[in-house]
């Protein structure tokens, strides 16, 4: 049952992630079913990851996934924490290119 529950989770996740699209989507290429699974797969994997850290997980940190290329929105205290949060997220596989716009507020 365990080994059942990712998948599940990973695929919700992705049908959740593809109700989100603005109004602008003229603007851009549409993404493929698997673009929008691999984004989303890489979103959770970033998110995850930022939890996993005691440092970071209590932060209300925004993780947006492109293409393999995360956008991370946000405040931390301090800049040894947004360059964490970064380090982090580009250790993340499939993760192309990290856009860290993280606001450093103490």
């Amino acid at each position: 049952m365990k080994n059942f529950a990712l998948p599940v989770v990973l695929l919700s996740a992705a049908l959740a992630g593809c109700g989100h699209m603005s109004g602008s989507q003229s603007d851009s290429p549409k993404k493929s079913a698997g673009q929008v699974l691999d984004d989303t797969v890489i979103t959770s994997k970033v998110k995850s990851a930022l939890l996993a850290d005691p440092d970071i997980s209590s932060l209300k940190i925004s993780v947006d996934t492109e293409k393999g290329r995360v956008k991370l929105k946000g405040e931390v205290k301090t800049l040894v924490i947004r360059k964490k949060v970064e380090a982090i997220t580009r250790d993340v596989e499939g993760v192309k290119s990290v856009d860290n716009q993280l606001i450093i507020t103490g």
